[in-house]
């Protein structure tokens, strides 16, 4: 499996990746990442300055991905969105890898913190981003539109 920078024929793959999940986890589809508009144009949503999107593929299918975004209205902040995985790769150590190649990305942008938003009930990804140094946070930052997600994290980034 590779980790790499998304390219433009991913597009359908990664969205149809993400609304399987978030389908599988029972996420409601309104105020979450599966009615965001962007969904079925990652590569140009994220092939903007300080923003990029990973995937993981394998033999030419697309099994997860993640990204890193700028936070509306807080300059030094940065968001990990639309960070999800097929099952086949869950407990393999990629969400480990994905996290580290976001805040990678994140610290190589000159950003100083990095958000997420989440849901009560991914617990096993809430676990890994403790695992990362997210602090949970008592309410939102920015104006993601993810007015669903009632779990918000953050973590400093060392620079």
């Amino acid at each position: 499996m590779t980790i790499r920078e998304i390219q433009p024929n991913d597009n359908p793959q990664i969205a149809e990746v993400i609304r399987k999940v978030l389908i599988e986890l029972e996420v409601p589809k309104i105020g979450t990442a599966y009615a965001d508009p962007q969904l079925d144009e990652m590569f140009e949503t994220y092939n903007v300055p300080n923003a990029a999107y990973f995937v993981i593929e394998q033999d030419g299918k697309i099994l997860g991905g993640a990204g890193i975004g700028s936070l509306d209205k807080e300059p030094e902040t940065c968001e990990l969105q639309k960070m999800y995985f097929l099952p086949e790769t869950r407990g393999l150590g990629l969400g480990e890898k994905m996290i580290q190649k976001c805040l990678q990305f994140a610290k190589d942008s000159s950003y100083k913190k990095c958000y997420l938003e989440t849901m009560p009930n991914m617990k096993a990804a809430q676990k890994l981003y403790k695992k990362s140094g997210f602090e949970y946070l008592c309410g939102p930052l920015g104006n993601t539109g993810h007015t669903s997600c009632p779990v918000w994290m953050i973590k400093a980034i060392d620079n």
